[in-house]
């Protein structure tokens, strides 16, 4: 059963007592909070994650709620926790549904040591996964979004996550975060998408959450090679231009975007060499989103199609 098919009466109901639980990827949720803009986002953009039954073992167990005493009544401020755990200063409660999905970057980059983490995006094309690493500012979420609304299939938004047995990116298609001006960049884009509310004056600017393609987290348990990766950077009013790397080079720079490789040792290290080895590493320059998927576009077209790993 999926998220979306719950009345939303008791959605709200479940959220609000800390009962709704949920998998996105490798992940399992249990979600709380009593604030009704939290709702709607949940509602929203985990509309086709699939529902957990309330037994078990949850990876997770979060809260974002109010802020208690005076505060609710004076500039009133919500709260992260997970398993009362704080791990961030309270923000103002408008702030509250942006909150829970830095919250669960967190717990991912703090606590899901059994893969090697990386701030990257990462999307699917024909059984080959292109990973996107960037610093803040590049205009890789806003690459990562027009990709998905252009037939790439959604692993991850921030966080790409690597099974060091298989040496495989496994999906985390949760929503895609988008600032300031790519929010309407988006959805001039891909008038299709959805997005939650805009919330202004955060430590980020103006943030929106795209849902993810339903496509995409139906398929979040089917994991991808790596196949290229690809530094992305915006540059206003220049013309696309890509550029090979040595692959001693790309390896080097995805290691300066990964959070945990230092906790892995030579395990680590030979996992993403041998990842890196078929792959091919590009410096990509581009003012254009049209230029842009058609330069990735390319790239499928012109590798071979590849099993889908089990």
């Amino acid at each position: 059963m999926r998220l979306g098919a719950l009345p939303p009466q008791e959605l709200r109901a479940r959220l609000a007592a800390g009962r709704l639980t949920l998998r996105t990827g490798p992940f399992s949720l249990r979600v709380q909070s009593r604030l009704d803009h939290v709702a709607q986002a949940v509602e929203l953009l985990y509309a086709d994650h699939p529902l957990l039954g309330d037994d078990g073992f949850f990876d997770f167990h979060v809260r974002v709620d109010a802020q208690p005493g005076l505060r609710r009544y004076l500039r009133p401020q919500a709260q992260f926790e997970m398993d009362g755990h704080r791990p961030f200063s309270p923000m103002a409660w408008t702030q509250a549904a942006p909150m829970l999905e830095w919250g669960l970057n967190w717990c991912v980059t703090e606590h899901a040591h059994q893969f090697i983490v990386i701030h990257a995006a990462a999307i699917e094309r024909g059984g080959k996964a292109a990973l996107l690493p960037a610093p803040p500012g590049s205009g890789k979420s806003t690459l990562c979004a027009a990709l998905v609304n252009r037939g790439w299939r959604l692993l991850s938004d921030e966080l790409a996550l690597i099974d060091l047995n298989r040496g495989l990116l496994l999906p985390l298609a949760r929503p895609v975060s988008l600032k300031n001006r790519s929010i309407e960049v988006i959805r001039a884009f891909a008038p299709e998408a959805q997005f939650s509310e805009v919330v202004h004056d955060t430590l980020k600017g103006s943030v929106a959450h795209m849902k993810p393609p339903p496509d995409s987290v139906r398929r979040d348990l089917e994991p991808a090679r790596l196949g290229w990766i690809v530094f992305p950077r915006y540059r206003a009013g220049s013309p696309l231009t890509a550029r090979e790397l040595p692959r001693s080079n790309g390896f080097m720079q995805l290691l300066d975007h990964a959070f945990n490789y230092h906790l892995h040792g030579n395990r680590g290290f030979e996992c993403l060499a041998d990842m890196v080895e078929p792959t091919q590493a590009l410096d990509l320059s581009y003012s254009r989103l049209d230029d842009a998927i058609a330069f990735f576009d390319r790239l499928a077209i012109d590798s071979p199609h590849v099993e889908q790993p089990a």
